[in-house]
């Protein structure tokens, strides 16, 4: 739509489109309050130069009225484009249940992505185009800042948590993939691309990848490793909430909280379970805090997704 405006930066996504129109929106009414300044200065420094025979009397009074007639336009319309703004804002950052999730954990200094089949990339991001991609996030030192400039996509990945974005490209290509935040010495290398392509192709890759387990097959293995299918298997007799269909429900603490289980939740509840015991169940659960990486945390929450269509067999 801007293209051929000199220098604008390529767009390549819905969401790249939104915060254009925002962007154009907001230069637009810049130029215009600056034109109009310009040119009352202008018109002002020739009405009132020296040896002109304008009326310098009552300035005061003159111009009270044309003042206040102009604050109050500006403020109205530059509060419109705050409302539009905070609308889109909410829009980028409200991730929808997408047509293809994406797992991304940065890392000092580089980026490493897993799709649910298990295939592997590092500073690369396959996705198909006009599908809605949800990434999940995560950060296994410091802060990093996941940059799509073409997608006009941009998120800090803070440590101890997950954070989740969207986005829908619909032009294929090879996008730029970048950190914004200083995260070390080689913060300047932590770049990488975003390859989107057709359906046929993006299946035909998929399936060149070599891969034999995917990511919720991965995790069930690390689920009965840790210990965990001891007390939340279909044929433990420990007294502890069953994870069969849990993801996506709302969850009643002991606490008298309700909280969804989404990614987050479960992340907090692996590695700081008495923060947040199910109401009706005993705090046993041990600590995994700095026990699990987290690319295996991932796994093992892709595997707990995976059970969200299972039934509940266990009272």
């Amino acid at each position: 739509m801007y293209s051929w405006i000199p220098f604008w930066p390529d767009t390549a996504a819905s969401s790249g489109h939104a915060v254009n129109t925002l962007f154009a929106a907001e230069l637009a009414l810049s130029a215009v309050i600056m034109l109009t300044v310009v040119v009352m200065m202008l018109h002002f420094a020739s009405r009132y130069r020296k040896g002109s025979d304008a009326s310098r009397a009552d300035r005061v009074q003159k111009t009270w009225h044309f003042e206040i007639a102009w604050t109050a336009a500006t403020l109205g319309m530059f509060l419109i484009l705050f409302v539009y703004g905070a609308q889109i804002y909410v829009w980028l950052f409200r991730a929808p249940r997408g047509d293809e999730e994406v797992y991304v954990v940065g890392k000092q200094w580089m980026w490493k992505v897993e799709h649910p089949g298990g295939q592997r990339e590092i500073n690369a991001m396959h996705v198909p185009i006009d599908k809605t991609i949800r990434v999940v996030m995560a950060s296994e030192d410091v802060i990093h800042s996941f940059f799509i400039p073409a997608f006009r996509l941009k998120h800090d990945v803070v440590p101890g948590t997950y954070e989740t974005i969207w986005f829908k490209a619909d032009r294929p290509g090879v996008y730029r993939l970048e950190c914004t935040q200083y995260c070390g010495l080689q913060h300047a290398t932590m770049q990488g691309k975003v390859v989107v392509m057709s359906g046929p192709d993006y299946a035909r890759w998929l399936t060149t990848q070599g891969v034999h387990e995917s990511m919720a097959e991965q995790g069930e293995k690390l689920f009965r490793a840790h210990g965990c299918s001891g007390c939340h298997g279909d044929n433990s007799t420990v007294h502890a909430p069953s994870l069969n269909g849990v993801y996506g429900t709302f969850v009643h603490l002991q606490d008298g909280s309700v909280r969804l289980a989404d990614e987050a939740y479960l992340r907090d509840c692996i590695l700081n379970p008495r923060s947040f015991t199910v109401a009706g169940y005993p705090p046993i659960m041990p600590d995994f805090s700095g026990q699990i990486s987290e690319s295996d945390l991932l796994k093992i929450v892709a595997y707990i997704q995976s059970l969200s269509g299972k039934q509940e067999t266990r009272r």
